[in-house]
């Protein structure tokens, strides 16, 4: 355990709570914006929808905060060792998952006991998780080799290591649905498709400048990606495969997430805050300044609670109703 950390299942006290909104000329309210000081360098955020926990990883640490939103506080702390960078949750298991780049593995945490349920080889470098909730089946995309693991979700093995066409992949979505699985890659600025009932890559689609950031919406399949070289967000058709339109953002955007029902896209590309974008509009529909510049990016299924990490100030914001 690193010296000042508290221990294991330990509470952390609300540093700033603000009923009521942040609002800037020309930018979107919020009624309820809070944020907790985590300590550390907050990295990867995730939410499970069935309970509304909130996961975030702290890779100087090695640490998973587990975070409450009715009390506003930490409820638990694992200590999962190595350096945890991006993390999911599987509403439908009730599993957690937690990616370890330097040793290129994925932990697996019981999401009710949040006890160590495994951990699974992934190919070196797996940094970029998305999860099928259908199949149950995990993958993780590596930020080095660029190749695509699959991990059965029942079993806690990896199912396949898939060679990809690029040499690294720095985000990725899943669409269930279609059985389709999207990975951005930074070094040619394309957005790689794979076709999980074939097993292969069968398409590229250029986007943006250095795209890291993917996200599905599920219903239309439409997919949206964060460029974090240019100030534009993309997006992507489906069945065209092209990118048919961009959205001007405020700044270069790096992470994003769309809630299901709505969708509605939420991204760090605002200025010193959040961006949203009526998916089915496909335009820009309001700016919250949050005075910093956010890190990751996630947003409650059921509650629409946006969770948005702080890496520089150690903290993460609960934002509701924007």
């Amino acid at each position: 355990m690193r010296a000042g950390r508290l221990p294991r299942r330990t509470l952390f006290a609300l540093v700033a709570s603000g009923t009521g909104a942040l609002i800037l000329p020309g930018t979107a309210r919020a009624e309820d914006v809070r944020s907790l000081d985590l300590g550390g360098a907050p990295a990867g955020v995730a939410v499970n929808p069935v309970t509304g926990l909130a996961y975030v990883t702290d890779a100087q640490a090695g640490t998973v905060s587990v975070v409450d939103p009715r009390s506003a506080s930490v409820v638990d702390l694992i200590h999962v060792g190595g350096e945890p960078g991006d993390v999911v949750a599987d509403p439908r298991s009730g599993r957690i998952y937690v990616a370890n780049p330097p040793a290129g593995t994925v932990v697996v945490l019981d999401g009710r006991t949040h006890d160590l349920v495994s951990v699974v080889g992934a190919g070196a470098g797996a940094s970029a998780l998305a999860v099928d909730e259908q199949a149950n089946r995990v993958y993780a995309a590596s930020g080095t080799t660029g190749t695509l693991a699959v991990l059965d979700g029942v079993s806690c093995t990896l199912a396949a290591l898939v060679p990809g066409p690029r040499p690294a992949f720095a985000g990725i979505g899943v669409d269930p649905g279609r059985k389709l699985a999207y990975c951005a890659s930074t070094a040619t600025d394309s957005l790689e498709v794979f076709s999980i009932d074939s097993g292969k890559f069968v398409a590229s689609v250029k986007v943006g400048r250095n795209p890291t950031g993917v996200a599905v919406h599920h219903a239309s399949g439409t997919v949206y990606v964060a460029n974090s070289g240019i100030h534009h967000m993309s997006i992507v058709d489906a069945a065209t495969r092209t990118e048919r339109k961009t959205v001007l953002l405020r700044s270069e955007s790096s992470a994003l997430a769309v809630h299901q029902g709505t969708n509605t896209v939420y991204s760090n590309g605002g200025q010193n805050g959040l961006a949203r974008v009526d998916g089915t509009a496909g335009a820009l529909s309001g700016e919250l300044s949050l005075g910093v510049n956010p890190g990751d990016i996630a947003v409650d299924q059921r509650g629409r609670t946006v969770w948005v990490t702080d890496p520089l100030h150690g903290r993460v914001f609960l934002i509701r109703d924007f």
